[in-house]
């Protein structure tokens, strides 16, 4: 017996569904795909319904990549290595990628480092300064930052 979250639906049921699932947010190919492979349609059945998607405008990859883009920079302060990691695992192109990371605000994000940095350090006690340091900068890596950049703030402002 089927649960009931793999519901197999017909064609014309998976497009009411689908659409609704595109209007609520902003989706890439990739995920209205695997959505409409889980309702149990064929390959042919998908790509229609994700091509009208395309047509209608529902789906639009750039516009995704870039609401991605300034959703995980500005709330979840990612750097633009975690981002392009994130958008590629999503099949994105990379010209969608670049114009996506184009979005982001040299002095903003340089700023946005620095915050993060100096809140990093902060919280680091105990340790010497080029511990601090090192672990600081380990810390945006693991965000997304580029290591040059971040090394260059650390020397720029705390050396």
């Amino acid at each position: 017996m089927q649960s009931p979250r793999n519901k197999s639906y017909t064609p014309r049921e998976a497009r009411v569904k689908i659409a609704k699932y595109c209007v609520y947010q902003e989706r890439c190919h990739q995920e209205v795909r695997d959505k409409l492979y889980s309702f149990g349609l064929i390959s042919e059945d998908v790509e229609e319904i994700i091509f009208d998607l395309i047509q209608q405008d529902f789906i639009n990859e750039e516009r995704f990549t870039i609401a991605f883009v300034r959703g995980k920079f500005n709330y979840k302060k990612w750097g633009r290595n975690k981002i392009t990691q994130e958008l590629k695992q999503r099949k994105i192109s990379e010209y969608c990628i670049k114009k996506g990371l184009a979005e982001i605000n040299e002095n903003t994000y340089v700023d946005t480092l620095e915050n993060l940095l100096h809140k990093k350090l902060k919280s680091l006690s105990g340790i010497k300064s080029y511990q601090k340091n090192y672990k600081a900068v380990q810390f945006v890596i693991a965000k997304g930052f580029e290591s040059e950049i971040a090394w260059s703030v650390i020397k720029n402002k705390w050396s």
